[in-house]
């Protein structure tokens, strides 16, 4: 015990000390995600909750609703700190939703069809490194992840099947979007 306070790790420590940085990264990235898909799917209701297009993002906004809580409960059991830009993910997410929804319902769908390609690469990513990584043993968390990542492939499918590709500037615009969400990662990652 008085070499682990003089700063000397056996590998097990240094191998528990990394997972746990790990983890933490991993849900407070994927928490701050899930919040800001709430928001986009906020946004779009606000402006296409009324049309044809509305129960299909109320649909996909339900999952997300629960993937935001799943989080928010392992926030608290790994008692991890949520990224300090919440407030900043509430507004922007909101913006983009209602904005590509000003556009119409396949912008609206163009946007979901970014954002989720984006996720589910990321979700992915994840994966790879918790398998990888020989001191975690959530499988919990790992089934937790598989099955939000596949539920935001069916959001990107289902934007496909609802014209995404035929809205206006649709590779300028997933191109932008799938800039930001890559950026919005990196940050919620660290800070």
């Amino acid at each position: 015990m008085l070499q682990f306070a003089r700063g000397v790790h056996t590998g097990r420590e240094l191998m528990a000390q990394r997972c746990s940085k790990l983890i933490d990264s991993v849900i407070r990235v994927d928490h701050a995600g899930e919040l800001g898909a709430n928001q986009i799917y906020r946004g779009q209701m606000a402006v296409l909750g009324h049309t044809k297009a509305g129960k299909t993002i109320q649909h996909m906004w339900e999952q997300e609703k629960a993937h935001k809580e799943e989080f928010d409960r392992l926030i608290n059991k790994y008692r991890v700190r949520p990224t300090a830009l919440l407030p900043f993910w509430n507004v922007a997410g909101f913006a983009l939703g209602a904005g590509t929804a000003l556009l119409g319902e396949k912008a609206a769908m163009a946007c979901t069809v970014a954002v989720e390609s984006v996720i589910v690469e990321h979700y992915n990513d994840q994966l790879r490194k918790l398998m990888d990584d020989p001191s975690f043993t959530d499988k919990e968390l790992l089934d937790t992840i598989q099955r939000f990542r596949d539920e935001e492939q069916e959001h990107h499918d289902t934007g496909i099947e609802h014209g995404a590709e035929q809205a206006p500037f649709y590779r300028a615009l997933t191109d932008v979007i799938k800039f930001g969400c890559r950026t919005a990662i990196k940050i919620a990652e660290k800070v």
